[in-house]
């Protein structure tokens, strides 16, 4: 089972982004679940979303405590709250940012976590360049499908467009595809 924890902000589509990941599972003929967390939240507030993805049938509904993946929209946030709480060392860590760890401070974070598993990705710039707005959902889809294998970047695309029709779903699994492409890419230097 891959569990995927989600940190943004209210108004990031941090639900939605999960969602997206669970239903690019389900068409890679995964079992899948997202689970949003909601309390009091509002436009800017600290927001957590879940997905569980695996081979046979999900029975858990908890929120996730010990991810595998964890998915950093907002990386003011780094200084707010223990995103990192549960992560074990095989664990994997995507922020968006288009500084580095060492620059974000996380030095330490990276010498405990294996070769590979920290990357920063510049999402928000990425969802500029193609949506006109800074929504980092689908460019860190398309990094975390590059980072894990969990669902191809063409799976990832037709669950995008799936969800949003026409030229929105066009455009963010254009930048779901940059995204996922720096990736394979850095990974393979």
């Amino acid at each position: 089972m891959l569990d995927v924890r989600f940190h943004g902000r209210g108004g990031q589509g941090v639900v939605t982004t999960a969602e997206l990941l669970s239903l690019a599972a389900f068409r890679a003929g995964l079992h899948a679940q997202a689970v949003p967390s909601f309390g009091s939240e509002r436009t800017g507030a600290p927001v957590v979303a879940f997905c569980r993805i695996a081979e046979q049938a999900i029975r858990s509904y908890e929120p996730i405590a010990r991810p595998d993946v964890v998915v950093i929209q907002d990386p003011t946030l780094l200084r707010q709250i223990d995103v990192f709480a549960g992560l074990g060392p095989e664990g994997r860590v995507l922020i968006n940012s288009g500084r580095t760890p060492a620059e974000l401070g996380l030095s330490d974070l990276g010498d405990r976590l294996r070769a590979g598993r920290l990357a920063c990705v510049p999402a928000t710039e990425i969802a500029r360049a193609h949506l006109g707005r800074p929504l980092p959902g689908a460019p860190l889809l398309g990094a975390l499908a590059a980072a894990t294998g969990i669902v191809s970047a063409e799976v990832l695309g037709a669950a995008i467009r799936e969800r949003f029709a026409g030229t929105l779903g066009e455009r963010n699994a254009a930048a779901a595809d940059e995204a996922f492409n720096a990736v394979a890419e850095a990974a393979h230097v």
